[in-house]
């Protein structure tokens, strides 16, 4: 794999490093208002997080470089994404500041009844910089991810987003760039135009068809969007339950190919943190050298790990179980239905005639 500058990438030591504030997330134990639920569970939840647990549970070499509080909340982030395998050595301890949770409904977040109470203004994580964090730590991997939440938490979040993100020669990792539009996270006015721009420094775009059309008022498909992003070599447009487009730039000639995956039929438990695993599973079969296809089925496999499980990150199908159901004809993967428990399934049995009891055909 070669860097954005051309340089050698696979002497680094880490696959993804992934910078961003992860939360401790308090979730429901039953439906209903807020105000209404007697108790609260704790889980995590951070777009950036998210992406290398994912990684990381999928056998990557995965870093998360962050600042959390000097408190119990701290402790438990990286307790918890260690846990995954993630290398949270870089995750800075602030004395002064806290580390940001939120709590949120049960209910779908495409309703009027979701809520979300977010407890992040001043958090340890606003308090990034190019003079806090290690830039040693940030370029040690192939993949440097990145998201559009980062730079809207403060003025110095953004400046360091925007050096990450600046195109220059000897640039030792790939720049990873999921747009994450969240309008309410902007305390100033033109918070879409800086994701623009930011995106266009990078190598790898994921923007939603949605998110392109309410921040930029882009509409008309995937061609649309990629007359607004020419730069990254590849741009990843989600289409939700359509599928996803990927526009891949041949350098030799400067145009690009164009490949579509239908989306899955999946029995969803809960739609949260299905954006970071496509990223995820879109740059691990990257990472390993796939094809294009491959790559958005792997999206598409990850998202539905999420997707059937209740909190932001789930443990993913093994290699082999996701290359088979990745490696179906298109008339197989068209039919598939992955439900609750899909990923668990003997992945022996995981071939072109798939196991009933691991998924259904519609």
């Amino acid at each position: 794999m070669t860097g954005a500058g051309g340089g050698d990438t696979n002497s680094l030591d880490t696959d993804v490093v992934a910078l961003g504030e992860s939360m401790v997330t308090f979730l429901p134990s039953r439906p209903g208002r807020i105000a209404d639920v007697p108790s609260f569970g704790r889980g995590i939840g951070g777009a950036e997080s998210n992406v290398v647990c994912a990684l990381a549970a999928a056998g990557h070499r995965a870093r998360w470089v962050s600042r959390v509080g000097a408190d119990g909340f701290g402790d438990h982030l990286v307790e918890t994404i260690g846990g995954y395998g993630v290398d949270t050595s870089a995750v800075g301890r602030d004395p002064h500041r806290p580390t940001g949770i939120y709590f949120r409904t049960a209910d779908d977040r495409g309703t009027d009844a979701h809520e979300v109470v977010y407890y992040r203004a001043g958090s340890a994580a606003s308090a990034m910089s190019p003079d806090t964090v290690d830039p040693e730590a940030l370029w040690s991997g192939r993949v440097l991810h990145l998201s559009g939440i980062t730079p809207a938490l403060s003025a110095d979040c953004l400046a360091l987003v925007r050096v990450l993100c600046a195109r220059r020669d000897g640039r030792r990792s790939l720049v990873s760039f999921d747009v994450n539009h969240r309008p309410g996270l902007w305390r100033e006015p033109g918070g879409a135009d800086v994701l623009l721009d930011l995106a266009r420094g990078a190598d790898i775009v994921f923007v939603g068809e949605d998110e392109a059309a309410a921040a930029w008022d882009v509409t008309g498909g995937p061609a649309a969007i990629r007359e607004a992003l020419p730069g990254p070599a590849v741009l990843v447009v989600k289409q939700g339950a359509h599928g996803a487009t990927a526009l891949a730039t041949d350098p030799a000639t400067g145009r690009d190919t164009v490949t579509f995956v239908p989306a899955l039929h999946v029995d969803v438990v809960a739609p949260v943190g299905a954006g970071d695993a496509f990223a995820a599973g879109f740059l691990s079969a990257t990472l390993r050298g796939l094809s294009a296809e491959h790559r958005l089925r792997h999206g598409h496999l990850m998202a539905a790990a999420a997707l059937t499980v209740p909190g932001d990150v789930a443990t993913p199908a093994s290699r082999g179980h996701a290359d088979a159901l990745a490696a179906l004809d298109p008339a197989a993967w068209e039919t598939l239905r992955l439900g609750p428990g899909w990923t668990a399934a003997d992945p022996t049995r995981a071939t072109t005639t798939v196991a009933d009891e691991e998924v259904r055909t519609s």
